[in-house]
């Protein structure tokens, strides 16, 4: 029979494994912030199912990988628009996915439809 502290180090230790492949995921998202999300590919490279990478990733970060894709999108197209100035359809193309209906659940102005 092993020691119970043995146990807690070993729970421990597989905890900071999963949240190591967590953070792995995390930077692949933050890299591929332009493409669609492939939650499959997301949970094979993290060795791990969907359903398991999901709830780990929202105990890790707060929300689920689509949802910090999403608003890591909108970081994005608030820090172009805040720094460089331009209008927004001038930044979309510069942040794919970002600028939508969250918009107007975030409380910001509802884009501007491109004129003649």
């Amino acid at each position: 029979m092993c020691r119970p502290a043995w146990r807690h180090a070993l729970v421990r230790a597989q905890r900071l494994s999963e949240f190591t492949r967590l953070r792995r995921v995390r930077d692949r998202i933050d890299r591929e912030h332009a493409r669609p999300p492939d939650v499959e590919s997301l949970a094979r490279d993290a060795d791990m199912s969907v359903a398991h990478l999901g709830r780990w990733f929202r105990l890790a970060y707060g929300r689920s990988p689509h949802a910090y894709l999403t608003a890591r999108r909108a970081e994005r197209a608030e820090a172009l628009l805040r720094h460089d100035g331009p209008v927004v359809p001038e930044t979309v193309p510069e942040a794919p996915g970002a600028v939508g209906w969250w918009t107007c659940d975030a409380g910001g102005p509802r884009p501007a439809a491109p004129g003649p």
